[in-house]
């Protein structure tokens, strides 16, 4: 069941039943104080003359007294910085895991899938531009507190969160405290993410997370810098944090023509991957979509995929898919030990599995992930 952004109100709303036997009420901003929404943030620093800098991202923004950052959802108030999205969700769906990418986390599960507006980088080909690319004023949004959330997550049945859609690290504070809800409850948490986070929050999220999938926008300064606004180092020190920490983490890389499908950046990346990261990283090529500010260059060639997968498998990654090509033998998962297939998908949806207890049904050799 998928609630969408654009009919999230009206979905809401024919749900007002379910929520009020949770014994909660869903208002939509404007119904009620703004001020719900509204929280000290985490990590940034007083300065002088009521001055902020934000501590989150890269970015490391300074912002005077009633000014924002430049994710436009964070904003100091007389020297104290406040984030105001806590709560504030613009988007809601239940998705398969395997939608956000996750090939080797809970498969054939579902996850309560929730946004809030706002980014901390610009992708000119974004899906999501008209939530991320917006201030929160500017976007439909409900009241959803993290109880709620996590409390409607067990009633749909769904066994984890994906904070989605948009950038969850701007809504570090709401995906932190939902996280701890979850797990209160039995609920796990996913972070779709840029990876554009400083060391020090992640390492204080991930404690309350259990998987992340980060999209690697390319491999190079450049693409990060003319397409994203954006930059290339700071994802790769998430990456190798993310691999100290041990916690679950997969990649994908959106392959647009032209810009980041080069052969040779692709097999530095997948280098980098394999000595960095390690061979059982499980690594997405996914197909690019004209949108947004990028609508002038085609579909990605399917070839193009089979190209990346093909190579990184030559640089010794084991789990190399294909997305966006529902039907395609890349969607599958093989094990690395005696290359048999195990899960085979279609698209989002799982049509076989032959694994037992997290190992290969054919050899048992045990398949890295995240599987009961």
């Amino acid at each position: 069941m998928e609630i969408d952004r654009r009919g999230f109100l009206r979905a809401v709303a024919a749900a007002g039943g379910a929520l009020s036997a949770l014994g909660h009420t869903a208002c939509a901003a404007g119904e009620d104080d703004e001020a719900r929404f509204v929280k000290e943030a985490r990590h940034y620093e007083k300065l002088d003359e009521k001055k902020v800098r934000c501590v989150l991202c890269p970015r490391q923004c300074e912002v005077a007294d009633l000014e924002r950052g430049y994710c436009g959802v964070r904003e100091n108030r007389g020297g104290t910085y406040h984030t105001l999205v806590h709560g504030r969700a613009c988007s809601l769906a239940i998705d398969p895991i395997e939608k956000k990418p996750l090939f080797h986390f809970l498969p054939g599960t579902t996850a309560l899938s929730v946004a809030t507006p706002g980014c901390n980088i610009q992708c000119k080909f974004c899906q999501n531009w008209d939530i991320s690319q917006k201030r929160p004023e500017q976007v439909p949004s409900r009241y959803l507190p993290p109880d709620l959330l996590a409390r409607l997550a067990r009633e749909r049945e769904a066994p984890s969160i994906a904070y989605t859609y948009s950038e969850p690290v701007i809504f570090y504070e709401y995906m932190y405290d939902c996280a701890v809800e979850g797990r209160k409850r039995g609920v796990r948490s996913a972070m779709i993410s840029n990876g554009y986070i400083k060391r020090d929050p992640l390492r204080e999220l991930v404690k309350v997370l259990d998987a992340v999938k980060i999209d690697l926008k390319a491999f190079t300064e450049r693409f990060y810098k003319e397409t994203c606004k954006g930059e290339l180092a700071p994802v790769l020190d998430t990456l190798k944090e993310l691999k100290a920490s041990g916690i679950w983490f997969e990649i994908v890389v959106l392959i647009i023509p032209t810009l980041n499908d080069g052969k040779d950046e692709i097999a530095a990346m997948c280098a980098w991957i394999a000595k960095e990261l390690g061979p059982h990283v499980p690594i997405h090529f996914t197909r690019y979509h004209p949108t947004y500010m990028i609508r002038n260059i085609e579909m990605t060639p399917v070839e193009t995929l089979e190209m990346a997968r093909d190579t990184a498998r030559a640089a010794g990654l084991a789990y190399a898919y294909a997305g966006n090509v529902p039907g395609h033998e890349g969607e599958n998962t093989y094990c690395h030990a005696c290359k048999k297939r195990i899960i085979r998908r279609y698209g989002f949806y799982i049509r076989g599995l032959d694994l037992k207890d997290g190992t290969c049904a054919h050899c048992g050799a045990s398949i890295p992930g995240v599987w009961a």
